[in-house]
């Protein structure tokens, strides 16, 4: 590694010598890769050379072919592949000799004609070429040297440059978000922006990262949520208003888990959960045609139809169905555990009647959901921020929208009711005392808010990264996350 270093060092001096500046402060390109490709393909039968038309492009080096006189090179740009010949006989006095100092990896300029090859390989004949970037690495093999994924994911600028399946499946991730913005602004939405860092970590039930405000002396923390601040706008007046945003959550990784993901977060003013779960059916829907083409997709090995209507099932329902588990023969917080505990399943101490429930559902349920799922009716105490379902006040008007065997998004009819909401606060911090360090803190300002009077809301909140692991067929968050958390290593 040291060796080839350092012959291209030596080659980067050779280059002064000539004169050559290896780190030019700008490059004059007239076309891409594909208009030079598209120029050719239209060039009429029979003819081989696009008269009296002179490109210049650029790109990195990515494959060279020499050939005595003539040389191949082939360059990588945004827009894709393109061949650049060069003759002696065409280029400058010295130009050819220099190609010597040209290696993989390299940026690359060369202006030219465009011509179809007697192979008919779009190419720009070129007749001067230029040394835009010398690289100093060698590039990674294309099939062999990015083999280990945490060295893709670390060195993300890499694979990039390695795998095109990489760059297509980061250019679907932009192409879902920027689809994700078209469906709601059409639908009277309003993009807004909220704290990152907040007085209370609120909004979800998660471990946060702590951070010190130097200038105001105060503990701060990364939000684990976008909710109860955009649930404040709806108070101010906004009736529909989402946020595309960061979310760092104090939590293991894994294949569906890393600390620092992105949120969206929806809130519409005289919606409730229903209306949430056809809207989501549709953009899940919409985006996955505009970007793919079809709402048919392939992840683990199952064909998944985002096509709406997604199945809604109860939560009551789907233990009966995969569990043979019914909540109404364990009503009590004793039986249920006993009964979970028979069967195997570990479960913390201090885990009240809803806390077994989700635990059973994890277990049982939620690895069956893989066609596209809304799991309906939750228990109270897993939803201190819903409001309850009439005729029934243990359980609340709650989604969880699942696909591929994961949970992907969750929504409720948003509880407005500010006595109920302090309540549902102070047994979330009673839970906190007894162990549970994911239970919700209390936000004042919130209940504060509320009290001045919140409309009936719906809410929903999805992640983005869990959604194009379905999309793009990927198995693990981190590979469709560009640059995802790990150990740090030690130089």
């Amino acid at each position: 590694m040291e060796e080839l270093m350092a012959q291209r060092l030596a080659k980067l001096d050779q280059l002064r010598e000539r004169g050559v500046d290896p780190y030019p402060p700008r490059a004059a390109r007239s076309h891409t890769a594909a208009a030079v490709t598209a120029v050719v393909e239209a060039l009429p039968e029979g003819q081989a050379e696009a008269e009296g038309l002179t490109v210049s492009v650029a790109g990195r080096v990515v494959a060279r072919r020499d050939m005595g006189k003539a040389t191949f090179v082939d360059l990588l740009d945004g827009t894709g592949r393109i061949q650049v010949l060069l003759r002696q006989n065409q280029l400058a006095q010295g130009q050819y000799e220099d190609l010597r100092l040209v290696d993989l990896g390299d940026f690359f300029g060369a202006s030219g004609v465009p011509i179809r090859t007697r192979t008919g390989q779009p190419t720009v004949a070129a007749t001067s070429w230029t040394m835009l970037a010398k690289a100093l690495h060698a590039p990674p093999e294309k099939y062999h040297g990015l083999a280990d994924a945490e060295l893709r994911q670390r060195r993300r600028y890499l694979d990039l440059m390695a795998n095109e399946e990489t760059r297509r499946t980061f250019t679907i991730r932009s192409r879902v978000v920027s689809g994700i913005r078209r469906f709601l602004d059409a639908r009277g939405f309003l993009e807004v922006e909220t704290p990152v860092l907040q007085e209370a970590a609120g909004g979800a039930a998660a471990r946060p990262f702590i951070t010190h405000y130097n200038a105001l002396d105060e503990e701060r923390f990364l939000r684990i949520s976008l909710e109860l601040h955009l649930k404040r706008l709806v108070v101010g007046g906004f009736e529909r208003v989402y946020e595309l945003g960061r979310i760092f959550r104090n939590e293991g990784l894994g294949m569906k888990y890393n600390p620092e993901f992105t949120m969206l977060e929806t809130y519409e003013a005289y919606a409730d959960y229903q209306g949430v779960a056809r809207m989501v059916e549709e953009m899940v829907s919409t985006v996955a045609g505009e970007t793919l083409g079809t709402t048919v997709c392939g992840f683990r090995g199952h064909r998944i139809d985002l096509a709406p209507p997604w199945r809604r099932v109860t939560l009551h329902d789907a233990l009966r169905e995969y569990a043979q588990l019914d909540l109404d023969q364990f009503a009590t917080r004793e039986s249920l555990a006993a009964e979970l505990a028979r069967r195997g399943l570990a479960f913390p101490d201090y885990a009240g009647w809803g806390k077994l429930v989700d635990e059973a559902m994890s277990h049982y349920v939620e690895p069956n959901l893989i066609q596209p799922t809304f799991l309906l009716d939750y228990p109270v105490e897993l939803s201190p921020l819903a409001k309850r379902k009439p005729g029934n006040p243990r359980l609340v008007e709650r989604f969880e929208a699942f696909i591929g065997g994961f949970e992907a998004g969750n929504a409720y009819t948003e509880l407005n009711d500010p006595v109920d909401q302090r309540a549902r606060f102070e047994e979330q911090l009673r839970l906190r005392g007894a162990g549970d360090d994911e239970a919700e803190l209390m936000d004042e300002d919130f209940l504060l808010a509320i009290e001045h009077g919140m409309p009936p809301t719906g809410g929903f909140g999805m992640g983005i990264d869990r959604l194009l692991m379905v999309l793009t067929g990927q198995s693990t968050i981190r590979e469709v996350i560009l640059f995802p958390q790990h150990k740090s290593v030690k130089e």
